[in-house]
């Protein structure tokens, strides 16, 4: 199996890459920081056929990175874009500058990826291109909103690309709920976090399953299912849904 992973060093797309290589997976790494690649590239050995730092909010780079990605893997059977970043909401909200470097990050960055992608693919007429996404993205609330915002056109982007390239190539958009990670550091943690090793099991299954849309971890999808109907009026009223 060849897979390219962009957003690499992010800590479940680091533990995907890991269960991909004890599956005889042949890898290839995109990430921002050189360092952190490095590192993840020397733990996982053979396994990793190239790797390359990218600054994902450069638009050219990016598209060039894809390219070379794809050509030294020739065949690729799987595409995983697990980039993303939670930003400051409060200072996106007063701050265009934190505004827009979260769009490019959670939405634009990966839309210049999948124009290069999705003709790949499309042409290989074969494989899965799986997009982590958020639950964040279901409903806008005050805690995420540009954020949320961004992983929201993400999921209409992706369901769109789900069925132009359906059914010779599948498409995977990964809703996830909140992860305990170095990205949620300043978050505090209740039971509804789930662990970098569950998050990664969850995709790792969903890929090999060939779900189109899926909740990680799964009881996302209940809660949701609650929280995107509920009327604004009642939804406003309840503090720890419409809080910071």
């Amino acid at each position: 199996m060849n897979v390219l992973i962009l957003g690499a060093t992010s800590a479940v797309a680091g533990e995907v890459a890991r269960l991909l290589r004890a599956r005889g997976a042949r890898l290839y790494l995109l990430a921002r920081s050189s360092e952190r690649l490095g590192a993840l590239a020397d733990e996982l050995g053979t396994s990793v056929v190239g790797f390359g730092a990218v600054d994902f909010t450069e638009t050219e780079a990016t598209l060039a990175a894809v390219r070379a990605a794809l050509a030294t893997l020739g065949t690729v059977d799987l595409a995983l874009i697990a980039q993303g970043d939670l930003g400051d909401q409060e200072l996106s909200e007063v701050d265009f500058s934190e505004a827009e470097r979260q769009l490019l990050v959670n939405y634009v960055g990966v839309v210049a990826q999948l124009t290069v992608l999705g003709p790949f693919f499309e042409a290989q007429r074969s494989g899965t291109i799986a997009v982590i996404s958020s639950v964040a993205g279901v409903r806008g609330r005050p805690r995420n909103y540009t954020y949320g915002s961004a992983k929201a056109g993400l999921t209409v982007y992706l369901q769109g690309l789900r069925s132009r390239l359906w059914p010779a190539v599948a498409v995977t958009t990964i809703l996830m709920g909140p992860v305990d990670t170095p990205m949620t550091t300043g978050h505090r943690k209740n039971a509804l976090f789930a662990t970098r090793q569950r998050a990664a099991r969850d995709i790792v299954r969903a890929i090999l399953r060939g779900r189109g849309e899926v909740y990680v971890p799964g009881f996302w999808r209940w809660i949701m299912l609650v929280v995107r109907w509920l009327p604004e009026p009642l939804f406003q009223r309840f503090a720890f849904l419409s809080g910071r």
